[in-house]
């Protein structure tokens, strides 16, 4: 009996980890909203941060599907926590409508996205450098660094200037390209991939924008 009980906690412990994290996470990001620093509200508003957490919880997760689950798990309670620190403390209400929904994503992409990091991380090849290179595209071409790259290529055009999330996006990007995957080959395939992503992205972001 004794054996049963601390393998299960130390099952358990994972998903407690993963659930205290997401806690803290999503009151942080609320607090960023809410702090006036604008580099604070974008690194909660834009995904890189979120794609890179999640990407990382699964790579270091040792099976596919405790890779959706901690990655789940986590999202769910960053969700939980962000509106009920909205809610309860500053007392703006809950927005049901959103909270569901990204509870939604929590329950779906985001532990398939887990599960697709750890089962990349761990094979080489065309697909496994897609499931890299495609979110790290995306990454790339829905935030600030799509916002530099119009003002570079349009000299008139005024968008505000996101060092912060620029370097987030840029970090994120990197370590979905180069350091993530195991082999060079790999690498290969997902930088090459990443590149029609970027062009996807405004598109994928118009329709989670949508979604949410």
């Amino acid at each position: 009996m004794t054996a049963t009980t601390e393998a299960t906690a130390r099952r358990k412990a994972p998903l407690l980890l993963a659930t205290a994290a997401g806690a803290v996470a999503g009151v942080a990001a609320k607090a960023g909203d809410e702090s006036g620093w604008r580099w604070a509200a974008d690194l909660g508003t834009y995904p890189a941060a979120w794609v890179l957490v999640v990407a990382l919880i699964g790579w270091r997760a040792p099976t596919v599907p405790a890779a959706a689950a901690r990655a789940g798990v986590f999202f769910a309670a960053m969700t939980v926590a962000y509106y009920a620190w909205a809610a309860l403390v500053l007392d703006f209400g809950w927005s049901a409508r959103l909270l569901v929904a990204w509870l939604l994503l929590s329950a779906t992409a985001v532990p398939a996205t887990g599960a697709a990091v750890h089962w990349a991380t761990h094979r080489s090849g065309r697909l496994p450098g897609a499931l890299l290179g495609v979110p790290a595209g995306l990454v790339l071409g829905s935030g600030a660094a799509r916002q530099l790259w119009l003002q570079w290529v349009q000299p008139g055009l005024e968008l505000p200037d996101r060092p912060v999330q620029v370097v987030a996006e840029l970090v994120t990007a990197v370590v979905l390209v180069a350091v993530l995957p195991r082999d060079s080959r790999t690498r290969l395939w997902a930088g090459a991939l990443a590149v029609p992503a970027v062009w996807l992205a405004p598109r994928a972001l118009d329709l989670l924008q949508r979604f949410v």
